[in-house]
């Protein structure tokens, strides 16, 4: 199980520090930097950008500082037998400066460890190595599923934003030449990078959002099916039940009032 021994969450040093450890820290260090800093890993130094996270193997030299005010970084130092076997099984390195594609993701995960920290609950040290293990597979995600494609690491920030964008707007009657044009690209290059990117069609990914923001719609709120389906972008309510029983397998009323496809109530499951 992987241990944590102490967790910071956007520690500020408005005057910046100097860290100078020699022979570390006698456990592991991760560092998200917020802000540029000067690094030394391997031996050799590195002036980062912000958004730059680094892994500190157990024994390493850990010697950092800012080169910009504030300085603002995450950090935790942890432990576990499991932790050089899972780092090269995720093929994420020590002592290696990376970028973080995924900023507001990384510092959400240190975010929560700490919570897990300071709360002391009856399953922290779970929930800690969860969560953990979550952030270091996001990163192996990034480094070895989207940096060595070129052209989708290219457009990374662009279409994660714009998908972002996408599931926070489901009223708006988004199309795919809309979409391509925001990222300056044809019709057909940007759904073949969003495919590959994201492993779903854009307008099945537009769909599915809008179905799962329906649902929440459905469950929550008294609003009619008609007004449900122009809060979820489509044009008449006609259209959207038939989508929805398509990929839902009941009618918005059959969803709204818990029944099955035999009659019963209970739970709806996506296939």
């Amino acid at each position: 199980m992987i241990r944590m021994n102490r967790c910071g969450y956007n520690v500020i040093h408005p005057e910046g520090i100097t860290i100078d450890r020699p022979n570390g820290s006698g456990d592991y260090l991760f560092l998200f930097f917020r802000s540029r800093m000067m690094v030394e890993a391997g031996g050799e130094r590195y002036l980062t950008d912000k958004n730059t996270c680094i892994i500190y193997r157990k024994g390493s030299r850990q010697y950092y500082r800012e080169t910009e005010w504030p300085m603002v970084h995450d950090w935790f130092h942890f432990d576990g037998e499991e932790v050089e076997a899972l780092c090269r099984e995720l093929n994420v390195p020590f002592d290696t400066p990376m970028k973080v594609r995924e900023p507001v993701y990384l510092s959400r995960k240190v975010s929560e460890i700490q919570e897990a920290f300071i709360q002391n609950g009856l399953y922290r040290d779970e929930i800690i190595d969860a969560t953990v293990r979550c952030l270091l597979m996001k990163i192996a995600d990034i480094r070895n599923r989207i940096e060595p494609n070129r052209q989708v690491g290219k457009y990374y920030d662009l279409l994660v934003q714009l998908r972002n964008e996408i599931y926070a707007n489901p009223s708006v009657p988004w199309t795919i030449g809309e979409l391509a044009a925001r990222v300056n690209m044809s019709r057909s290059y940007f759904q073949k990078l969003y495919r590959e990117l994201f492993g779903i069609a854009v307008m099945n990914d537009i769909i599915h959002n809008r179905l799962e923001y329906a649902m929440y719609r459905l469950k929550n709120t008294s609003d009619s099916i008609r007004d449900i389906a122009a809060q979820c972008g489509y044009e008449n309510d006609v259209h959207f039940m038939r989508q929805f029983k398509k990929y839902i397998g009941l009618t918005p009323s059959e969803f709204r009032s818990g029944r099955s496809k035999n009659g019963r109530t209970g739970e709806t499951r996506k296939s």
